[in-house]
């Protein structure tokens, strides 16, 4: 069974309360970061192409990754394709040039957050678009931007925090070897 095929069962079993949503990465460390991410906390991973990485199921047992049969992955070929196979009833845009800090967003189940490229961010038209969803992680002005696998893990666990971690083990084995 191809990753495809086990993601599509994950769906049935694991409810996802967010959707990831990175539009041309361009890094594949990254993206396999936020796809660990998304395997601890049931996130959904959406990719728009195109990938600056092979995510074939080849590549993807080359490269170790252990725990991408735990993540929903879903391709598109770009944004719009995304657009007419998803319904999208909350968006946040996280971009460094956005107007207001992510602790200020109102996340809800099933909310999109879309990251762009590592080199350029989110399409500017896009932004301008969703302007009213941009929101940005605070940082050091001589800073140009936060390395994005962080920045995906900063506002994904802001938002369970929100929605009280659902379906998420909140402690460890000290807890409940002290009982």
């Amino acid at each position: 069974m191809d990753w495809k095929s086990r993601s599509v069962k994950l769906e049935a079993e694991v409810l996802a309360v967010l959707n990831i949503v990175l539009v041309e990465p361009e890094i594949p460390q990254n993206c396999g970061n936020i796809a660990r991410t998304c395997a601890a906390t049931g996130c959904r991973l959406h990719l728009i192409r195109p990938l600056g990485f092979d995510i074939s199921e080849k590549a993807v047992r080359r490269a170790g990754l252990d725990y991408w049969n735990l993540v929903e992955v879903l391709d598109y070929e770009n944004l719009q394709d995304f657009f007419s196979k998803n319904q999208v009833r909350e968006m946040w845009c996280l971009s460094t040039k956005a107007p207001r800090c992510y602790t200020e967003a109102e996340f809800h189940d099933g909310a999109y957050l879309f990251f762009g490229k590592e080199t350029k961010g989110l399409p500017e038209d896009f932004l301008e678009e969703h302007r009213e969803s941009c929101v940005r992680i605070p940082m050091r002005r001589e800073a140009r931007s936060l390395n994005l696998s962080n920045a995906v893990a900063i506002t994904v666990y802001e938002a369970l925090r929100q929605l009280s971690f659902p379906n998420l083990k909140d402690f460890g084995k000290m807890r409940e070897s002290s009982r």
